[in-house]
Parts: structure tokens; sequence; C-alpha cells
């Protein structure tokens, strides 16, 4: 519908009672204009006259609540978002809101270094669904894999032992997201949250656990097993079966030829355990792939108690 002042539908702009009085008494009476803006379908009109925006109050009422809807979803997922990560979903929730202005959430890309050894630590993170390897240097070309993290932790760990340096390179082996928070900032909270303390001190210890593990699992079991554990571990930390690994990196991180991880998986997928396409591998039969790995393998709900 239109007229020579325009009329259009759903635009933003202002209204005064003055100004809707005075449009509504240029317009012919009966008019197909009036009677629309009288029976309520018409949200606003432009008065090109003027060079202004009218627009009536329900039409003005229906955009507030529509932008304070968007902003109240825009700040519950804020504060939903530390949830997703497992360590911050046991603060208790005074102490992890005083935490949420300092956490940004950030998107890691597949190769991201967030930390590198013998470096300064800027950041924490706290992942949410992307996973960290913890790569430890065996000499200057090669590096084995000496931790994940995932949903269940934070890296940046050696701030809570009061090091302001990395030991390990922090590289990113599943991209997603994760809450990044200033290493500053970081410890300040530290200092004054009880219990963000006792669960960081726990996670510590489990990290430690975890590295001895993997140390004893290198030494000791067949590269099938090893393999197949770490597919594992990846999954449980990723949320996923859908694992956007390559051969190159499950190489890389378990500092083995590629053609053993080619050989290996070829074995697994065979036997029906798990799926691969270019740049992916995929967990086809979770139960037979754990009876494929070796005993060091535990879901991250055990993790904790080794």
């Amino acid at each position: 519908m239109s007229s020579d002042r325009g009329v259009a539908s759903v635009q933003a702009g202002r209204v005064t009672s003055s100004g809707l009085q005075r449009l509504l008494r240029q317009l012919p009476v009966g008019g197909m204009e009036r009677r629309a803006i009288e029976a309520g379908e018409i949200d606003a009109v432009i008065d090109y006259g003027s060079a202004n925006v009218i627009v009536f109050p329900v039409a003005r009422r229906a955009l507030r609540d529509a932008a304070n809807r968007a902003a109240s979803a825009e700040r519950k997922a804020t504060l939903e978002m530390p949830k997703l990560n497992s360590l911050l979903a046991t603060l208790p929730r005074a102490e992890y809101r005083r935490l949420l202005p300092a956490l940004e959430q950030v998107t890691l890309e597949r190769g991201d270094v967030l930390h590198e050894a013998g470096a300064p630590i800027r950041h924490v993170y706290f992942p949410v669904d992307c996973v960290i390897c913890l790569m430890t240097k065996v000499d200057d070309q090669r590096a084995v894999a000496t931790g994940l993290v995932g949903h269940d932790g934070m890296v940046g760990i050696p701030l809570v032992l009061e090091v302001g340096v990395s030991s390990v390179r922090a590289v990113v082996q599943v991209a997603g997201t994760a809450l990044r928070m200033p290493a500053t900032r970081f410890t300040n909270e530290f200092q004054r949250g009880l219990q963000l303390q006792r669960q960081l001190y726990r996670y510590a210890q489990v990290k430690l656990n975890q590295a001895r593990q993997i140390a004893a699992c290198l030494a000791s079991h067949r590269f099938e097993q090893r393999l197949a554990c770490w597919l594992l571990m990846i999954g449980d930390r990723a949320k996923s079966p859908e694992l956007l690994l390559t051969q190159k990196n499950l190489a890389t991180i378990l500092n083995v030829r590629r053609v053993s991880v080619t050989t290996t998986s070829g074995s697994l997928r065979s036997r029906g355990l798990i799926g691969n396409d270019r740049g992916s591998l995929s967990i086809l039969d979770r139960k037979g792939l754990e009876a494929a790995a070796c005993r060091c393998y535990r879901p991250l709900e055990a993790a904790d108690v080794a």
C-alpha cells in the first residue's frame, strides 16, 4: 500500500501524538490508507514532506519487546556458556558470575598454538567443545603428546602452581569454542576463589596422573592399543564421535611415522570400529574400540579418580 506520503511497514523511528494526528488529518477520510491505519494494519509511515518516520505505538512496543528479548537471550547465553566447561560448572554461582566479565568467548582453529614451551602464559583457556593437545619436546625435531584438555579442564595449569611459563606446547587438535581469560586476571581470581582453588588443585593432580599414564602407555603397549585409546580420549573431550583429525595429525601427536597410523587405522577400519573420510575420522563402534584399546583408557567421569 502506498500514497504520495509513502506508507511503509515496520520502519524504525519515533512517534509523537501531534505528528500522528497531523498525519491522520492529511489523509482522506475513508481512504484506504486511513482505514488501514485505524484497523492497525500499518506499523509505520514515512512522511517524505518532513523526512520523518512515524512508528505507531503498537509497532514501537513490539520493536522494544523484541530488542529486550534479544538482549535477554544474549545475557542468558553468556551466563550459560561457563556451564559447558565441566570445571567452571562446579563453581558456586556467585563465584563463576564474578569470573564472567573476564571470560572472552573465542573460536579456535585446528593447529592454533595457545602456549609455547618456555614462553610466558598470556591467557588461560577453558575449552567448551574444542580439544587441546599438550606436546612435550623430545628433541629439536620431535615432540610427543603428554596430555589432552577438553571441556573437562583448563589450559594454563602452571599458573595454579605459581609458574608463569608454559612447560609444553599447547596446540588445538579439534577446532571449536573456548573461554579465554588474561593470565593476570586469572591469577587474581584464583587467589580470591576458594572453590576455584580446590577444583584446580584437584585438576592439576588429574593432569599429572594422565601424563604418568601416557608415559607408561608409550613404553608398554602396542600401537594399535595406543591409537584406539587416543581416539576414545579425543572423542570424549570433543563430545562427538566425528573427529576432524587427519592421519598426519595423529602421527605428530603420537610421535610415530605416518605409515604406522595408516596401517593401524586401516586395521581398525576393516573391523568396523572406525570410519574415515578426507580430513576426518569417526568412531563407529565405541564398545569395540574400547575393547581394542589398552587399559590406560578411562572415560572422563572416571579419569579424576586415577
